[in-house]
């Protein structure tokens, strides 16, 4: 009796033992991590609204103008550079886009938030990649300039955005029942993942991220892989910028302001290399939503905002140790 009673129990030991074996710790913690945040919340503050259609809504809504910024930063840092000028990138370029708007109409607003993440990619990718700046003195410099510009431009002025098709396409709008935030950050990432994993470009993006020498020696073009990856942060910095500026419906210099530290950490959370040459999207998604869930958590939890950091801070913190577990 004993012996029936058992078997059943070892199998499932067993089958236990052979899952977590298979895990890999530094690739697989964001997702093992984002399902236990979110059975632990869901036990404490199911009845507070937290297992709601809307609220697990608002957490995608949240976190979906971070996550764009965040899959621009994964091509960055597996390409073992960092970019800390998205910030100010997103908020001159909801500033261009609102002044645009109201002086020329929808179109040229929307070119000239896109011609705000050009110009200041190509200026980063430059220095980068031909001039062998190393980028974070680089981006560094630009997150002062671009605020600063922002900032003068507009006498530290909030600009408005009255078109309604503008603020219901980049931002306020839904599609069915999602918002329209969510479906552009879909759209970023599922992008980002494909040409990450699967295009020969994000193969050339991690290989000179792993070595640049070797892939200098492999047949690539090391710097215009690095020029590249700069314009494509600088680009997701500016689409950023102009869904601020529909979902606030104004441009402003603020916009965006420290969103630098919010995507290295999702970068990172997410299984990217700090150190280049491995990289993936999704964890990057993954490690955005992590952020999103913990900060909704603690709020619904009642915290105020001090013990709120203090909490993000000890998960981040036990999230990248694990991560680092061999």
């Amino acid at each position: 009796m004993s012996t029936t009673t058992s078997a059943p129990a070892a199998t499932r030991g067993g089958a236990l033992r052979r899952l977590t074996a298979r895990i890999d710790w530094r690739r697989d913690i964001i997702y093992v991590g984002f399902v236990v945040v979110f059975l632990v919340f869901a036990v404490l503050l199911g009845d507070q609204g937290f297992l709601s259609t809307t609220n697990l809504l608002n957490i995608l809504r949240q976190t979906a103008i971070v996550t764009i910024i965040a899959v621009g930063m994964t091509f960055v840092i597996a390409n073992a550079e960092i970019d800390l000028s998205v910030g100010s990138i997103a908020g001159l370029a909801s500033i261009a886009t609102a002044m645009a708007i109201s002086r020329f109409g929808l179109v040229p607003g929307i070119l000239a938030g896109l011609a705000v993440g050009a110009i200041v990619g190509a200026i980063n990718g430059s220095l980068v990649a031909f001039v062998r700046i190393p980028s974070f003195l680089v981006t560094l410099a630009m997150l002062g300039i671009a605020a600063g510009i922002a900032q003068w431009v507009t006498a530290s002025a909030p600009q408005p955005i009255l078109d309604d098709l503008y603020n219901t396409v980049f931002g306020s709008g839904n599609i069915g029942f999602l918002p329209g935030l969510v479906i552009w950050s879909t759209l970023v990432v599922g992008i980002g993942a494909v040409v990450l994993k699967k295009a020969r470009f994000g193969r050339q993006v991690l290989a000179t991220g792993a070595n640049r020498t070797a892939a200098e020696y492999s047949g690539i073009n090391t710097a215009s892989i690095k020029f590249r990856v700069m314009m494509i942060s600088a680009m997701a910095s500016a689409l950023a910028g102009m869904l601020y500026a529909g979902r606030l419906q104004s441009g402003r210099f603020q916009w965006g302001a420290g969103d630098e530290m919010s995507a290295i950490a999702a970068v990172i959370l997410g299984g990217t290399a700090l150190s280049g040459g491995r990289g993936s999207v999704i964890g990057t998604l993954f490690g955005a939503l992590l952020m999103g869930l913990i900060n909704n958590g603690l709020i619904l939890a009642g915290l105020d905002s001090s013990q709120q950091q203090v909490v993000r801070g000890v998960i981040i913190v036990l999230a990248v140790a694990l991560a680092r577990k061999k």
